[in-house]
């Protein structure tokens, strides 16, 4: 495939708003998880909460949208000079060339929540002042983020479980192939709601503690919020030094069960190959391995017989879900972002809160961080029905 510059990014998760906070609390082991104390929820439960959400307010004209999974894409978009450089891109590319193509899974599920309280009690109608598409609507994160940063390219949002995020810079990459735009804001946002938390305890899937990707008693996820956004660009013929590109990206779907991973890791490992053959590179050529890591008994062990498969036991990998938390659909770009950040500092993050190994597991798991340079680092996100994304990213040759 075409590589393309990542221009541009901003984050925003439990560890803090920014790329600053998020690489410092990676440098000090700092994870953002803490007791749920969400809404009404009561679960005994760990949640990565992002701080200050609820005092979010969006500009003018735009108060429509407002909902939880907006105001979280607001707050991220306001990070680390992220509306300055698309605007720069605007006016280099023009508003309509440049695409917006975003990942979401509960959307603003919880303002639906909210107006469901509030139904009429003798027809059960949900209140007038309630706008399903432009809060609970997978669509509306979109037209929120294009009409929030002025643009007029190709728009959709992706919503395909935890691998939601990850695939749109796929997207992105085809779109600008194909000569249908010379741009993209890509990324996503995922929020919390009691559906999710609900909906994940039903499963028996989310862990009283702090979850602890690979470790031996494991217990299941913690779930959290974020959002996150990158500009794609075609790369012109003299990239900024310290520019870094999206080599490849890999897709697959296993469909092995609605939501367990294939026991041998099958789409995962397809979805690896496929990243590595796009980017041109062999297994080797790969530093570090961000992994989908969820802390969950079956998926762990299906990634690590990919991760054995493919790579063996030489290259190091570890889940950050134990810092963030599983944020959904908004994993693939939260842990892009991470991913990026870690080629820039030479840091391939530990995984601290994971006290004892699982040695059924083989894969070189790291528990504290590793310096170093670092030239090329993927990301995993996988997804219920077996939706797997793998992204590779690197310095310009």
């Amino acid at each position: 495939m075409q590589t393309l510059a990542l221009s541009h990014m901003s984050i925003v998760s439990s560890l803090g708003a920014g790329q600053d906070a998020t690489l410092d609390a990676l440098r000090n082991g700092r994870g953002g998880l803490t007791p749920c104390r969400f809404e009404t929820a009561t679960l005994d439960t760990h949640i990565g909460e992002v701080a200050g959400v609820g005092d979010i307010r969006l500009p003018a004209g735009l108060e429509g949208y407002d909902c939880r999974n907006n105001r979280l894409a607001e707050l991220a978009l306001r990070q680390d000079g992220f509306e300055a450089a698309v605007a720069a891109a605007r006016a280099r590319h023009g508003a309509h060339r440049i695409g917006v193509f975003l990942g979401t899974s509960t959307s603003g599920i919880h303002s639906a929540e909210l107006a469901y309280r509030e139904r009429a009690p003798d027809s059960g109608a949900l209140p007038a002042a309630f706008r399903f598409a432009t809060t609970h609507s997978t669509g509306s994160l979109g037209a929120f983020v294009r009409r929030r940063l002025g643009l007029a390219g190709p728009a959709f949002v992706v919503s395909s479980a935890c691998a939601t995020s990850s695939k749109v810079f796929a997207n992105a990459a085809r779109m600008i192939s194909a000569g249908l735009c010379d741009a993209a804001v890509v990324g996503g946002a995922d929020s919390l709601c009691l559906t999710t938390l609900y909906g994940f305890h039903s499963l028996e899937l989310v862990s009283p503690a702090p979850c602890a990707p690979f470790d031996l008693h494991r217990g299941g996820v913690s779930l959290g919020e974020g959002a996150g956004f990158a500009l794609l660009e075609r790369p012109g013929p003299r990239p900024p030094p310290g520019t870094v590109h999206l080599l490849g990206t890999g897709e697959s779907s296993d469909a092995h069960h609605m939501s367990t991973p294939h026991p041998e890791g099958l789409g995962a490992r397809l979805a690896m190959e496929r990243a590595l053959a796009a980017a041109g590179l062999r297994p080797g050529d790969i530093d570090y391995v961000n992994l989908h890591g969820t802390a969950t008994p079956h998926g762990d062990a299906a990634e690590d017989r990919a991760i054995i498969t493919l790579f063996g036991t030489r290259t190091p990998v570890s889940s950050t879900k134990g810092y963030t938390g599983h944020t959904l659909g908004a994993a693939g770009i939260v842990e892009a972002v991470i991913s990026v950040l870690g080629l820039r500092a030479g840091l391939a993050p530990g995984s601290p809160q994971t006290r004892d190994l699982d040695p059924a597991l083989r894969s070189r798991y790291l528990q504290a961080n590793e310096s170093g340079r670092m030239d090329r680092v993927m990301t995993n996100s996988f997804g219920f029905g077996g939706s797997n994304s793998s992204l590779i990213f690197g310095w310009a040759a």
